[in-house]
């Protein structure tokens, strides 16, 4: 059972599918860093846009039975199908009705671009999780740091 078809229920429209800008301002706005709006997974001539909304979330731990930090980190790498569910979920409000067969024929050609399962955690999963504020800015720049030399010992 892979992917959020069912879940994200295609026959119905979804009611929160406009972009926000984001951006919260108070009286130290000049001192504090925002968090990028979204992560950008490049395949091909194809952009897409993805971050984990609060609605998203819940949905994938409902599914999963779990917290998406254990799903990620504890046992190695993910299974592809729950990264590729991962990245749905990302990609649902942005690029609307993005079924879980749309994710794999992305990832064929990411796979085809010279990408990996590595590459993927590490360039996609990881990222996307950090603008959707499972991480802080410093905790970020760490973990793509190490992410980063995972994928060069790979290769």
């Amino acid at each position: 059972m892979a992917g959020l078809d069912e879940e994200l229920g295609f026959s119905e429209k979804q009611s929160e599918n406009t972009e926000q800008d984001g951006c919260v301002t108070d009286f130290e706005e000049g001192r504090k860093k925002t968090r990028k709006q979204f992560h950008y997974w490049a395949v091909g001539d194809e952009e897409y846009r993805l971050k984990l909304t609060t609605q998203m979330i819940t949905k994938l731990e409902d599914k999963y039975r779990c917290n998406l930090l254990n799903i990620v980190s504890i046992d190695g790498i993910p299974r592809l199908s729950i990264m590729l569910t991962i990245i749905q979920a990302a990609m649902s409000p942005w690029h609307h009705g993005t079924k879980y067969k749309t994710v794999e024929s992305i990832y064929d050609r990411y796979l085809a671009a010279g990408g990996s399962q590595v590459k993927l955690l590490a360039d996609v999963i990881m990222p996307t999780m950090a603008v959707s504020g499972f991480f802080t800015e410093n905790q970020t720049e760490e973990l793509l740091d190490k992410m980063k030399s995972l994928d060069e010992v790979t290769i």
